[in-house]
């Protein structure tokens, strides 16, 4: 079983004060033998749709002094389990989760915006402190 990261508990309590169900913790993506955990799987029903949304989620802390770095790795980790997932035909977005904190003093800078829009990565922005969704970006 995957390390859970430091935020990990707080993202499942967010997505459930934001009317999801957590499906899976971890959620498993396999392909061709390949094993890998993202943090989180989440559905949400509409009323509209018969099948509703469904989502998984890799929570990232950006705790090192580099935050380049940690950015790297996030989203190589992000392009990954985004193909499998595409490979294996799942019908689920991923989404990667950074505190406010993080998207408000790093993923605003012009240039980071441009290597998200360009990966074309879905952010879920979250409060640590209060344990709620704050922003979803597709």
């Amino acid at each position: 079983m995957p390390q859970l990261d430091l935020y990990h508990n707080t993202v499942r309590n967010a997505l459930i004060k934001d009317g999801w169900t957590i499906t899976h913790d971890p959620f498993l993506i396999q392909y061709k033998g390949i094993n890998l955990y993202a943090d989180l799987a989440a559905e949400k029903a509409f009323a509209a749709e018969r099948q509703g949304v469904k989502i998984a989620i890799e929570v990232k802390v950006f705790a090192s002094p580099s935050l380049m770095t940690e950015l790297e790795k996030s989203m190589g980790q992000y392009i990954i389990y985004r193909s499998f997932l595409m490979l294996e035909g799942a019908e689920r977005t991923l989404y990667l989760a950074i505190t406010q904190d993080i998207y408000q003093n790093f993923f605003l800078k012009p240039g980071i915006q441009d290597l998200v829009k360009l990966q074309d990565i879905k952010l879920l922005v979250f409060d640590p402190k209060n344990e709620e969704v704050v922003l979803w970006i597709s």
